[in-house]
C-alpha cells in the first residue's frame, strides 16, 4: 500500500498532469493514507505489552 501512495506521489510530480486528474490523484491517495492509518490503530489495539508486574496486558496508547 506504501508503494501505491509513493506512485501516486511520483504521478503528482510530474508537469503532464492536468488539474482535474492531479485532484484525483490527490483524493486516492489520501483515501490510502485513511486506510494505512486504520490499520496501525488496529494493529496498535491489539499489540501487548508486559507491565511492571509481568503480567501480560493489551497496548494502551497515549491517547486512551
Amino acid at each position: 500500500m506504501v508503494l501505491v501512495v509513493l506512485e501516486k506521489l511520483e504521478q503528482l510530480e510530474s508537469a503532464e498532469i492536468s488539474l482535474e486528474e492531479s485532484f484525483k490523484i490527490y483524493k486516492d491517495g489520501m483515501d490510502l493514507l485513511r486506510q494505512c492509518y486504520e490499520k496501525i490503530d488496529y494493529v496498535e489495539k491489539k499489540v501487548l505489552e508486559i507491565n511492571e508486574a509481568g503480567d501480560i496486558v493489551e497496548f494502551q496508547s497515549e491517547d486512551e
